[in-house]
């Protein structure tokens, strides 16, 4: 039912149950300012964990821990870096005070998470998004130094796997993500793919 963009609805609120709801149907929140926009795009960008590609540049860092790297150590700057970072093309910012409340709501109740990587004791880059069953749906990253994102999307990425997640969620096409193995899949490929990971099958 969604529009050719992706639009699906227009309205309602961001409380816990309704954001729980709208990620397990494959349905997600991205607007700047009232009312709330729902976007269910058709084809969806994924990345499947077990194809994620690391760069020269990214296996360099790893192999020489350039960052400390952290999960769910600081939710709440994570957020707040990816709210207040500029980005190209953008003037604004999606992540509004609102959105704030409901993900910083979600990570209380153990869905929303991030992870972080520091440089001298210094939050330099993160991502944060929400985990349902098998399924990480990628919310936002932010960069404060070159190569931070991808160094925590990579490592943050390792751990998934070992916690046996099938499905990064990457809603919509980037250059960026695409480097790094996302894919386009069919829309109605990734809702049985949300049926099977988030039921635990």
């Amino acid at each position: 039912m969604a529009e050719k963009d992706g639009l699906l609805a227009i309205g309602g609120d961001l409380n816990p149950q309704r954001l729980l709801l709208a990620y397990a149907s494959g349905i997600f929140p991205w607007y700047e300012v009232p009312p709330v926009l729902w976007w269910c795009p058709n084809p969806r960008f994924v990345l499947f964990p077990d194809e994620f590609r690391k760069s020269k540049t990214v296996r360099s860092l790893l192999n020489k821990n350039a960052f400390e790297f952290t999960i769910n150590r600081a939710f709440e700057k994570v957020i707040r870096h990816c709210q207040e970072v500029k980005r190209s093309n953008q003037d604004g910012t999606w992540i509004t005070e609102e959105v704030v409340r409901a993900y910083r709501q979600l990570h209380h109740e153990g869905y929303a998470h991030s992870a972080e990587v520091w440089k001298d004791g210094a939050l330099v880059g993160g991502l944060y998004g929400v985990r349902l069953g098998r399924v990480f749906f990628g919310e936002s990253m932010f960069s404060l130094v070159s190569n931070a994102s991808r160094y925590a999307f990579a490592c943050y990425t390792e751990q998934l796997k070992k916690e046996q997640v099938q499905l990064i969620d990457c809603q919509v096409h980037s250059d960026y993500l695409e480097s790094m193995g996302a894919r386009m899949i069919d829309g109605k490929a990734f809702d049985a793919l949300l049926k099977r990971y988030i039921s635990g099958q």
